[in-house]
């Protein structure tokens, strides 16, 4: 039995006394005690695959800060490097891939890893945090979507202007279609590995899909999440797992988001969540939407941030406090406890 399961009645639109809170990369740089874990480890690849190293990273925020959950430490492209295509961290670059997606023979490569053997070591760590949490707050689980990890795997690392993968979209799109079903089928099998493994909640990270156009982002994102939401397993332990969906650019989108049949909606800020609210009504519930780059300003500007967030999402359920995206590495551990503490007093808990 959870001692805190406030996050997931919230997801569920179910009664709560407060709003429950947690932060988009909440286990991450702005931490002395994560930088010293993963010198230890010797790199961030090492770090997600060593299982208790991964199981102390998690923990980590939750025992500086009473947050509602804690959300699995590992990356989204772990499902591309499953699938051969060699993931590596070059310093001061980000994530880049040894081999590209872009060619038909690329595509044709393409495979479903067996994500019982090659992502076995994320499923591990679920298991370990799970274990380690001892039923204080739920455990999210993740994946990025389809769309966000053929991003990563066409243009080979990240990119500014998305160019190889929105050319093959327009000149190729049978290519790309083949890539995100790839995608789709392999994520499918990782977040319900995840959930039997022990995570009580996913979400599905569509980091960029708000770059592509009318149209193409129902088309070529939010379609293969929806096929993705139809394949979870929505109930393990007698419990319900709540799904969120979070297209990062995707406020314009929120009725077709919610018609997926996802939960929740995660919101970047700059989506009024009061109008979110009555554009989707009761059908999901709504994360989100402080600006991190806000947790910079002095801790009175950001109780006065929080209030005009709780204020503007208004009373009842249905609302986690979160992070319009992850935490900035160069964050004061301080401010992102004062924003803690002030979700948490000015929407009523004692």
């Amino acid at each position: 039995m959870l001692k805190n399961d406030t996050f997931l009645r919230a997801l569920m639109r179910e009664p709560v006394e407060y709003t429950p809170v947690w932060m988009m990369r909440q286990a991450g740089r702005y931490l002395p005690e994560y930088c010293a874990t993963r010198k230890n480890a010797g790199s961030f690849l090492q770090l997600c695959k060593n299982t208790d190293l991964a199981t102390e990273v998690t923990l980590q925020p939750l025992e500086r800060f009473p947050l509602d959950a804690a959300i699995l430490f590992s990356d989204i492209l772990t499902v591309p490097d499953a699938m051969g295509l060699g993931l590596y961290f070059a310093e001061g670059e980000g994530p880049k891939f040894e081999r590209t997606v872009r060619t038909e023979a690329d595509v044709a490569k393409l495979f479903v890893p067996d994500v019982g053997t090659e992502l076995k070591y994320v499923t591990d760590a679920v298991s370990s945090i799970r274990k380690a949490l001892d039923n204080r707050v739920p455990l999210i689980g993740f994946s990025g979507s389809p769309y966000t990890l053929a991003c990563y795997m066409v243009q080979g690392g990240s990119s500014s202007d998305y160019r190889e993968i929105k050319t093959m979209m327009y000149a190729r799109p049978d290519l790309l279609h083949r890539i995100l079903e790839v995608n789709t089928l392999t994520v499918i099998d990782y977040l319900n590995a995840q959930i039997e493994a022990g995570a009580q909640a996913v979400q599905i990270f569509d980091s960029w899909g708000g770059s592509l156009p009318f149209g193409k982002y129902q088309e070529f994102s939010l379609q293969y999440m929806a096929r993705i939401v139809a394949g979870l397993k929505r109930e393990h332990d007698g419990r319900k797992v709540p799904v969120i969906v979070f297209t990062k650019g995707g406020g314009q989108w929120l009725e077709d988001i919610a018609a997926t049949g996802c939960d929740a909606i995660g919101l970047d800020w700059t989506t009024d969540l009061g109008e979110a609210r009555r554009c989707v009504g009761d059908k999901v519930a709504l994360q989100g939407n402080f600006d991190p780059i806000a947790l910079f300003a002095p801790p009175a500007a950001i109780e006065a941030e929080v209030e005009r967030i709780l204020q503007s999402y208004g009373g009842g359920t249905g609302h986690v406090f979160n992070l319009g995206h992850g935490i900035s590495q160069f964050t004061n551990p301080d401010h992102a406890a004062a924003l803690v503490a002030a979700v948490h007093r000015l929407s009523g808990k004692v």
